[in-house]
């Protein structure tokens, strides 16, 4: 009885180690965060990564924001997506429940059967990841709809 107690502790440990997604520089290629990449002098790649706790569009937010930064610590007043995208970083989805499976065997000493039951305890780790291409601009924002005013952005709650 110890043993399943001890393995079930070790389950629930383990299924809290991710998280809540922090707003936080990325510092490794798997971490959770934003990244940038000045491409040009106004242009930039900016990425954002999450903990399963947030879902595609919070995580393209938190792209929108990493952007809007870089927009005005570089003295630009709106920044133009150019090309976005929300991808699938790792993780998986299961559903959740108990599987029971049975099996047999013979052999020179006798016959066995067995009956096992496991519990799946399911959920999701999917991880998102949203990168975003921005060019930065000065002066009134365009009225494309991938234009966004940097400091309206920065204004937002998150």
């Amino acid at each position: 009885m110890q043993k399943i107690a001890a393995v079930l502790a070790f389950l629930a440990l383990a299924a809290c180690t991710s998280g809540p997604t922090r707003y936080i520089p990325a510092l490794d290629g798997d971490d959770m965060g934003y990244r940038e990449q000045r491409l040009e002098q106004d242009r930039f790649r900016v990425s954002f990564r999450a903990n399963p706790d947030l879902k595609a569009p919070q995580v393209e937010d938190m792209a929108l924001r990493r952007a809007a930064e870089l927009t005005v610590q570089n003295g630009y007043d709106w920044f133009n997506v150019v090309t976005r995208g929300t991808d699938l970083a790792g993780g998986s989805y299961q559903q959740g429940g108990p599987t029971v499976g049975l099996g047999g065997s013979t052999g020179t000493y006798g016959s066995g059967i067995g009956i096992g039951l496991g519990f799946n305890f399911g959920g999701d780790s999917r991880q998102y990841q949203a990168t975003l291409e921005i060019l930065m601009g000065r002066g009134e924002k365009p009225s494309d709809p991938n234009a966004y005013n940097a400091r309206s952005v920065l204004e937002r709650p998150m």
